[in-house]
């Protein structure tokens, strides 16, 4: 890449103002990056123009207006040759325009500095090295899908994963009783639980009942509360008609 060199200041004349102070401009009205060339907002004709020289900065002769009508004369900005000073933090001045130009984006134009690459998936695993829950259903239809999507299976002939899903088949159907007998041994064990835990509540209750219920508890709940007509007790109900009702027409 060239190098991009700086304008050279071919007079040592001012224009006998005050220096400009870059401090007191916005941040906006200039641009001091090191890897750009130095431009500024000429503040007479407020027209972009070069700032010359690499120590004694200045403004470059300009003309009041590049847009003239054909014969008019130019006429020189009384804003060339106007002195400048970097009187700020040129990094500083750098990170935060660097921020508002981003924020300033739109979103979908973004770009993080550093990129990030999603990883390619790895291929999946054939069906003859999945380890999972071996089941007789399972096996078999892991048998049945290769077989019909595999060309080298044909008859008693298998390839490699076939011969390995066929084993694993055979061995599911040979243990598949003992597996059953499991299975079966293991529902009694939970059906006795449940009946033990059953049975222990049952206790419990018909303890408490005889320790602090029975028919005295019965009587002494029926003093303090009175009952409607027909009703003997909260815990019996009210007295319901034993013979059939015969209601004539």
């Amino acid at each position: 890449m060239p190098r991009i060199r700086p304008g050279r200041v071919r007079t040592k004349n001012t224009n006998r103002r005050e220096p400009l102070l870059l401090s007191s401009m916005a941040p906006e009205d200039f641009n001091i990056r090191a890897s750009e060339t130095k431009s500024i907002a000429c503040p007479v004709c407020r027209t972009w123009r070069r700032i010359m020289g690499e120590k004694d900065l200045k403004i470059r002769e300009h003309c009041i207006s590049d847009k003239l009508p054909k014969g008019t004369k130019h006429a020189i900005c009384d804003g060339s040759y106007q002195a400048v000073v970097v009187d700020i933090d040129v990094r500083r001045w750098q990170a935060r325009q660097d921020r508002l130009l981003r924020d300033a984006m739109p979103q979908d134009n973004r770009r993080a500095d550093q990129q990030f690459y999603k990883p390619l998936p790895a291929p999946a695993a054939p069906l003859s090295r999945i380890t999972a829950e071996v089941t007789l259903e399972s096996t078999r239809q892991s048998y049945l899908a290769h077989r019909k999507g595999c060309r080298t299976c044909t008859g008693g002939q298998h390839c490699t994963d076939g011969g390995i899903l066929a084993r694993r088949y055979v061995l599911a159907l040979q243990e598949e009783p003992a597996r059953r007998e499991a299975r079966e041994e293991l529902e009694r064990q939970e059906w006795r639980a449940a009946r033990k835990q059953a049975e222990q509540w049952l206790a419990l209750r018909k303890e408490q009942w005889a320790k602090r219920g029975g028919e005295a508890v019965e009587r002494a709940n029926n003093r303090c509360t009175a009952r409607p007509s027909g009703t003997l007790s909260e815990f019996r109900g009210p007295q319901l008609p034993l013979e059939p009702l015969r209601v004539t027409a």
